[in-house]
């Protein structure tokens, strides 16, 4: 996955809908196809924003929204209270939608991507160009990156796979490159040596099957002495 980009991920055949499409058409659209979120897309094709079940549950719920007292009216913040009555009175799309939407770029990496859903709990996010729609990006698309067979897989030698695994340890804080040490023998990875812990060994498994080529892993290190850990 790590070379992977939002264009080799992404839905390209995304459905979409003007600004003027009218809410209930929407909630059709969403309940025909089996989606849950639908892009607003203008007549240039520039992304105005995305319509999503929670703004048509909060459109819906307006409905029954109780008038304003005029005590709560005084301390009130009116451009906030009119954008809400807009959106959940609105009849279109372009009265209901979510104007925020996140979008990446195509050539953005899988692994930004996911961090970045990630950090805005969001479940997709629109892949535009100069504006333009080029497609969506869900958590389903990026499950498939991750499950999706390597096409680097044989092609680093051992040398290179040992090298490789060493450079990603030096970077991790708690992985030790002068205790536990590194050898690879037909794209099997094998630590000697000592480490820390349980965690620290678990993490180096996890560290090695991530390198490209890593057919395997063998933990071969022990517990480390601890008149190392006085040195250390």
């Amino acid at each position: 996955m790590t070379s992977l980009r939002a264009r080799d991920l992404m839905t390209a055949d995304v459905v979409t809908v003007p600004p003027e499409t009218p809410f209930i058409a929407v909630a059709r659209l969403l309940a025909d196809r089996g989606i849950s979120a639908v892009p607003v897309v203008d007549a240039e094709g520039k992304v105005r924003g995305i319509v999503t079940e929670a703004d048509l549950i909060r459109r819906l719920a307006g409905e029954v929204d109780r008038p304003t007292s005029w005590l709560a009216s005084l301390f009130g913040n009116q451009a906030r209270d009119a954008e809400r009555y807009a959106r959940t009175h609105g009849v279109t799309a372009a009265d209901i939608m979510t104007e925020s939407v996140v979008s990446v770029d195509p050539d953005q990496l899988a692994s930004s991507v996911a961090m970045l859903m990630e950090q805005r709990g969001i479940r997709r996010v629109l892949v535009t160009q100069e504006g333009r729609l080029k497609g969506i990006v869900s958590r389903a698309d990026l499950l498939r990156a991750l499950v999706a067979p390597s096409h680097q897989e044989g092609d680093l030698s051992d040398d290179r796979i040992r090298k490789a695994v060493l450079a990603a340890m030096k970077k991790e804080p708690w992985a030790d490159t002068f205790y536990t040490l590194v050898d690879v023998k037909d794209g099997v990875v094998e630590f000697h040596g000592f480490s820390r812990s349980a965690a620290v060994q678990r993490g180096l498994r996890v560290l090695a099957e991530n390198v490209p080529g890593v057919k395997g892993v063998v933990d071969s290190t022990q517990p480390m002495p601890m008149y190392l850990y006085a040195s250390a």
